[in-house]
């Protein structure tokens, strides 16, 4: 199972980033769970990163944008 984690501020770009990932996951029938992080203590242990971030098993494949969706489903199929 994959493991996402989306860091947000409950900004714009934030709830765009969470809302794309979690119907790509959907739609592609993708076995992964989706956590939604917005503590300043738990986003700090993924070094600085601009949000939103995209983790995926605990790697940071993003920061700062929202990137396009067929990069997303790369990253997600490679795991």
């Amino acid at each position: 199972m994959i493991s996402v984690k989306i860091l947000s501020a409950d900004c714009s770009k934030c709830r765009k980033l969470e809302a794309v990932v979690r119907r790509l996951v959907e739609s592609k029938n993708i076995t992964a769970t989706i956590e939604k992080i917005t503590d300043v203590q738990k986003m700090l242990q993924y070094g600085y990163v601009l949000l939103p971030a995209l983790i995926i098993n605990e790697k940071v494949k993003c920061h700062g944008y929202v990137p396009k969706e067929e990069q997303i489903i790369t990253w997600l199929k490679e795991n």
